[in-house]
């Protein structure tokens, strides 16, 4: 699909590996050495259910917060409006000691701390809209008045976080719990009615999306009932315009 002539524009970059010292404006150092040394050399290791290690996941999630990490080089340096960084792992049920849900590092949250440390950004805000709730993005950010972590996500599913009535300690996280078998009309207007109006008074200097596709209507792991088209719709270019 990337070879379609209607991508020929853009620029493409592979994901560099990120410093452990950025990596580390999120995780403790402690937590990124356990997750080093329990990486085997043969077969996997299993942390949790869900989330399991292979020889090559550590350089894999290295991989994955470059690339986050590179976005935001890119944008905040003016050399490119936006970015969309395709990786694996992904970040957001990772807290900051934990990894779970697939998740090592987390990288929506080290882009973000990158963005505010290296370019001194005031305000940053995540944007999820993920079938599962980001309880790792949540969890780093609920004392951080900088960051605004606002989420659209099914309830009750994995992880269990994603309440209404969980706010954040200044005010700064907003979530919006969907229903099974909801899908285009209600997800639109969480985003409409009670996350773009908080995100415009916020003013952020940059928007980190946690873009979950799992929402999609033939996800065998959620209930949700999202198009293609509503995620071309969630566009963040937009959000200024609604």
């Amino acid at each position: 699909m990337l070879e379609h002539e209607k991508f020929t524009f853009l620029v493409r970059e592979q994901c560099p590996r990120a410093e452990l010292e950025i990596v580390a404006q999120c995780h403790p150092w402690e937590y990124i050495d356990r997750i080093r040394r329990a990486v085997p050399q043969i077969g996997l290791v299993q942390l949790d259910d869900d989330t399991v290690l292979s020889a090559g996941s550590f350089e894999a999630s290295l991989r994955a917060a470059g690339g986050a990490i590179l976005a935001v080089d890119e944008i905040m340096s003016g050399k490119a409006k936006n970015a969309f960084v395709a990786i694996r792992p992904a970040g957001h049920h990772a807290e900051s000691t934990t990894a779970m849900g697939f998740c090592l590092f987390n990288n929506a949250a080290i882009a973000v701390r990158h963005a505010q440390r290296r370019y001194g950004a005031e305000r940053v805000a995540i944007v999820d809209f993920d079938a599962h709730h980001g309880n790792g993005s949540q969890q780093i950010f609920w004392s951080d008045r900088a960051v605004m972590y606002c989420s659209t996500h099914e309830m009750p599913l994995f992880p269990g976080t994603g309440e209404w009535s969980e706010c954040g300690e200044y005010n700064n996280v907003v979530n919006v719990p969907l229903r099974a078998g909801d899908g285009s009309e209600t997800f639109r207007e969480a985003l409409d009615i009670a996350i773009l109006p908080r995100l415009q008074d916020f003013s952020p200097d940059l928007i980190v999306i946690s873009a979950g596709f799992d929402a999609h209507r033939l996800d065998p792991l959620a209930n949700l009932k999202l198009s293609e088209a509503d995620f071309g719709w969630a566009n963040p270019q937009d959000y200024g315009d609604r």
